[in-house]
């Protein structure tokens, strides 16, 4: 899977690896609901950590279709709320 962090660059991540990204997207979104703040940030870094470190950079210059995309470090709730969709930000 091409997953790209705006206003980073695109990784490649394996499938095995969704099982704990869902389970940071789930808190995610439970944060979101509760208008929780401090959460939201702190498991959005969690979330985006995750990727970088589970996750093998393409080069710069390289631009695949990514199948997931992933607010920056530095998005607001109200601005990852937007890119939400039903079923969160990772695929189930």
């Amino acid at each position: 899977m091409i997953v790209r962090i705006m206003g980073e660059g695109q990784v490649t991540l394996a499938d095995g690896h969704l099982t704990e990204l869902n389970r940071l997207d789930d808190e995610l979104l439970a944060e979101m609901e509760r208008g929780d703040q401090e959460g939201f940030r702190r498991t959005l870094a969690a979330l985006l950590d995750a990727v970088r470190r589970l996750g093998t950079p393409l080069p710069d210059d390289s631009l695949e279709p990514s199948e997931l995309i992933l607010p920056s470090s530095d998005a607001s709730l109200e601005e990852v709320r937007d890119l939400l969709s039903d079923d969160g930000l990772l695929p189930g």
